[in-house]
Order: C-alpha cells, then structure tokens, then sequence
C-alpha cells in the first residue's frame, strides 16, 4: 500500500513541475494544425478527383 501513495505522491510531485503552454501558445498550435488539416484536406481532394478522372478516362 506504500509503494502506491508514494506512487501518486511522486506523481503530483512530477505534475508541479511541468511547464504548461499558455494560451496564446495553445491557440497557436490549434490554428496550425486546422490549416494543415485542410490543406492536406484539400491535396488529397485534388489527387483522388485526378486518379478518379484518370481511371474513367482509361477504362
């Protein structure tokens, strides 16, 4: 039973210390990765709408 209090003990200990992002951060790192999402998004539109109209125009 010890070794678990110690374990939650050291656990919050560890927690103390961590450096949080702030906010700003926070929404910074939010917005890059939307637009990354939608620019993959998009990318992705583009290769499937190209290789879709490729195999029609083959077969």
């Amino acid at each position: 039973m010890k070794r678990i209090v110690q374990f939650f003990k050291d656990s919050y200990a560890e927690l103390k210390r961590v450096v949080w992002p702030t906010r700003e951060q926070v929404i910074s790192s939010t917005q890059v990765v939307l637009v990354s999402l939608v620019l993959f998004g998009i990318a992705l539109g583009a290769l499937d709408l190209i290789f879709t109209q490729a195999i029609l125009f083959l077969f």
